[in-house]
C-alpha cells in the first residue's frame, strides 16, 4: 500500500517503487549504497528485499536507473543474476572506478553513498 504525504497542502499517494527509482537515480557514479540504506532512507527500515524486488525491474523504468550501484549490506553483487550477463554488473561498476573482486566492491567503505547522509532526511 502506497503511504500517503502532504504536498502544498493536497494528500497524494507515494508509490515505493517511484520513491526506490528516484533514490537510485541521485547514486553518483563510482559510488554504492545498499538495499537496505535505501529502505531505511525511506521510511521502510525492514523492506531491503522490496528495494531488491523494485531493483529487479528497473531495466523497464524510464529515465533509467543505474541499478547496478546497488549492492547488499557486505558490498556483494547480489543482484548480478538480474543482468544481461553474470559479469555486466560488476563491468559497469568497474567502468565507473569501483574496484570489484570475486563479485564484492572492493573499499566498500569509500565507495558506500548513504541517501540519510547525502540526501538528508
Amino acid at each position: 500500500m502506497a503511504k500517503k504525504q502532504i504536498r502544498d497542502g493536497a494528500v497524494q499517494e507515494r508509490d515505493f517503487f517511484q520513491d526506490v527509482m528516484d533514490v537510485v537515480r541521485q547514486v553518483p557514479k563510482g559510488r554504492v549504497t545498499s538495499y537496505g540504506a535505501i529502505a531505511k532512507y525511506l521510511g521502510a527500515a525492514r523492506s531491503a528485499r522490496i528495494v531488491g524486488y523494485c531493483m529487479n525491474n528497473a531495466h523497464v523504468t524510464k529515465p533509467e536507473v543505474p541499478a547496478h550501484r546497488v549492492v547488499n549490506s557486505a558490498g556483494l553483487l547480489t543482484g548480478k543474476h538480474h543482468f544481461a550477463t553474470p559479469t555486466r554488473m560488476a563491468d559497469l561498476l568497474k567502468k565507473e572506478g569501483v574496484k570489484v573482486r570475486k563479485d564484492q566492491v572492493i573499499d566498500f567503505n569509500e565507495k558506500f553513498w548513504d541517501p540519510i547522509v547525502e540526501l538528508g532526511l
